[in-house]
């Protein structure tokens, strides 16, 4: 068992709690910051973390994840550069489910099998390519796999019963639902039929299915972690890290400890 179906089933047990999942771009603030953020969302409770690669085109980002992706590369932030954050992560969490998060150009240009070969070195658990279908997602398949790197696909609420069964056969680990068309960032409400939508997945699948885009707060985390089997929070969580910065991250804390709270369904 890797340690994202292990995390998954620790939590089937625990009162109904459902996985808090954070996203963090690598280099924002700083690569140095690093160690010290992921350190304090672990002692918050988070159980899985998603770290970017920052790049140039996120297109299916907002406003926040690009701004710190842009941040990211002005400070000289590359792929090589967040391989050996993660080995640094690794060292410190041995039992963290790890996730990367990236755009195809970047992994192309490194190189697909040399990605895969560098992130089971690494000790990361799974990757997520929000521009990659599982159509075209052949070489990484082929790669990942011997590697036992997990490969998380998007479903949409467009996305109808034959592309759902395509992507829940491309993908190990979990599924990743994005609530809302159009791209990340923290929104006031989440659509209603996000309950209707993660049934449809789950009729096809026993992989936990995760909701991601739109998530600001605990309100959303509740409505999530009603039907879900994790909140995957992103934009919300940088813009109180930007907020934070050089004042320290208590108030980073106070925000996770919010929403781990709310991962009840």
């Amino acid at each position: 068992m890797n340690r994202i179906d292990a995390a998954f089933s620790g939590l089937s047990g625990k009162n109904g709690r459902k996985a808090l999942i954070a996203y963090l771009t690598v280099g924002f603030p700083s690569v140095r910051a690093l160690p010290e953020i992921v350190r304090l969302l672990v002692d918050e409770g988070v159980d899985l973390v998603e770290l970017g690669i920052p790049f140039s085109d996120p297109l299916a980002d907002g406003p926040t994840i690009q701004a710190a992706s842009q941040w990211a590369l002005e400070h000289r932030v590359t792929v090589r550069g967040v391989f050996d954050a993660v080995g640094g992560i690794r060292r410190r969490h041995q039992d963290l489910p790890l996730v990367l998060m990236t755009y195809y150009n970047p992994v192309s240009r490194f190189g697909v099998k040399e990605f895969c070969r560098e992130s089971a070195r690494r000790q990361v658990d799974g990757v997520i390519v929000p521009d990659l279908p599982p159509e075209e997602a052949g070489d990484l398949l082929r790669a990942a796999r011997p590697a036992r790197i997990d490969t998380i696909f998007l479903a949409a609420p467009t996305s109808p019963d034959s592309r759902l069964r395509r992507i829940v056969r491309a993908s190990t680990g979990f599924i990743y639902y994005v609530s809302l068309t159009g791209v990340t960032g923290a929104r006031a409400s989440l659509p209603p039929e996000i309950k209707a939508h993660v049934r449809s997945i789950k009729r096809l699948t026993d992989l936990p299915v995760c909701v991601g885009f739109g998530i600001s707060g605990p309100d959303q985390v509740r409505q999530v972690a009603a039907v879900a089997d994790g909140a995957i929070i992103g934009s919300a969580l940088l813009n109180v890290i930007g907020e934070s910065r050089g004042k320290g991250f208590s108030r980073v804390a106070a925000f996770v400890r919010r929403l781990r709270s709310a991962c009840h369904a």
